[in-house]
């Protein structure tokens, strides 16, 4: 019986600090239109992946949307139906999101990079089935608090990298999960609330439930003596210049994550010259009532409203007259691949910046080095980006009509459309 007693107290105790680092829930209630609960974003029947999706209340064909993460130190498995609805959730919703709430694996389910590949798993999914679930995927975000923050920058900060490597630690930053692995895992957006981001440099968190930290329970190791480890699960450490806009809110009597740990990334996106936003929330606490103040919420959809409006003329510029299509009348040699199809540069190739397709194909030349790609559908949501040297294989790419942007190292843009059959 005294076994029976400790075990319930033990949950009410775990139950009350997981809540706790899930942010408030707020008095209100979110409104919506239509939820599709318990989704399994992973092909698999597991509960850890699942997720819900929130429709507006008003009507429409299609809907932004705007994936939000609970907090929990990692630690919970199943906290969608708790993930800052009333507050968040609904302050998103209302302003005309689709709002989505993941579920993704806690730390004694899989140690790190299982719950990055989850997040990033759910996003695939929401563009997989955009048409069923009225989601407008040229506008994906993410969103998330306390741990959920910290997976969520994630997300965003590591678009196009397929492993994150410090020293001779290097972790899969992309994951297999699910039916929709064609589709890109990158996001638009991202908002963060009292985010660990750095988490080699915060203070450990305790673990009450067993020894060590919350932190090396979620990486698998403690951090003296793993620096590369927990190098590898710092967002921080991957900013870079094709970041997508990111604002943090940080309390600043946050008493679990101290406030550097928003501003280290907020420096860091700086320094690669991504639109980034900080707001400290005085005298905010982690999860406290003062951070969800209207004035907040509406900061955070401002912020993707510009967002969205940015992103809309980046796309603009690719109609078909502004494409560019200089590089389909160079001929010059130079081996693509494994097969047998060669083309020939010119004389002065270093000198040109130039792209082209050839069948199935993006054949980029000039200044050398590796170039930036984006893959854009024309609804506008971002199919693929990343880095490639010489030529690109576009067959895995769905039939359809894409725009195909190309950044060559010397800062000149190039680009094209591209009918996949």
């Amino acid at each position: 019986m005294n076994k029976i007693i400790a075990a319930s107290c033990l949950a009410v105790a775990v139950s009350a600090f997981a809540q706790g680092f899930g942010g408030q829930q707020g008095q209100g209630k979110i409104e919506y239109s239509e939820k599709f609960a318990d989704l399994n974003y992973a092909g698999d029947r597991e509960t850890f992946h699942t997720l819900d999706i929130y429709l507006p209340k008003e009507t429409k064909d299609a809907y932004p949307v705007v994936i939000h993460t609970y907090g929990s130190a990692w630690s919970m498995n199943n906290m969608k139906g708790s993930a800052d609805l009333n507050t968040i959730g609904s302050a998103l919703v209302k302003a005309g999101y689709a709002l989505v709430t993941p579920n993704h694996r806690s730390a004694s389910d899989a140690i790190y990079p299982a719950q990055l590949h989850d997040l990033k798993a759910v996003v695939r999914f929401i563009r997989g089935n955009a048409a069923k679930y009225k989601i407008d995927t040229s506008f994906i975000a993410m969103s998330g608090f306390s741990s959920g923050g910290h997976l969520s920058s994630l997300v965003a900060t590591t678009c196009g990298l397929e492993e994150g490597k410090s020293g001779s630690v290097t972790v899969d930053l992309v994951g297999s999960l699910g039916e929709f692995t064609k589709f890109s895992s990158c996001i638009d957006a991202a908002s963060l609330w009292s985010p660990p981001t750095d988490i080699y440099t915060m203070n450990p968190i305790n673990n009450f439930m067993g020894s060590g930290t919350y932190e090396g329970a979620f990486i698998g190791a403690e951090r003296e003596g793993n620096k590369d480890k927990w190098m590898v699960a710092s967002s921080p450490y991957y900013a870079s210049e094709d970041d997508p806009p990111i604002i943090m809110f940080h309390g600043t009597k946050d008493q679990v994550v101290n406030p550097e740990q928003s501003k280290e990334l907020y420096d860091s996106l700086k320094k690669h010259n991504v639109v980034t936003e900080l707001v400290s929330v005085t005298d905010g606490t982690h999860g406290g009532n003062e951070m969800y103040v209207d004035e907040n919420l509406n900061k955070m959809i401002s912020f993707f409203n510009t967002a969205r409006e940015a992103k809309s003329q980046i796309v603009e510029p690719l109609d078909t007259a502004k494409v560019d299509t200089s590089a389909t009348d160079t001929t010059v040699t130079d081996t693509l691949d494994n097969d047998s199809m060669q083309t020939r540069l010119p004389s002065n190739w270093k000198q040109l910046a130039h792209v082209g397709l050839v069948g199935n194909k993006l054949v980029a030349f000039g200044n050398g080095g590796e170039y930036r790609c984006a893959i854009v559908s024309m609804n506008g949501s971002v199919t693929w980006r990343g880095d490639f040297r010489g030529a690109l294989d576009l067959s895995w790419l769905p039939s359809g009509t894409y725009a195909i942007v190309v950044s060559f190292p010397s800062g000149i843009q190039k680009s094209l459309k591209f009918a996949k059959k």
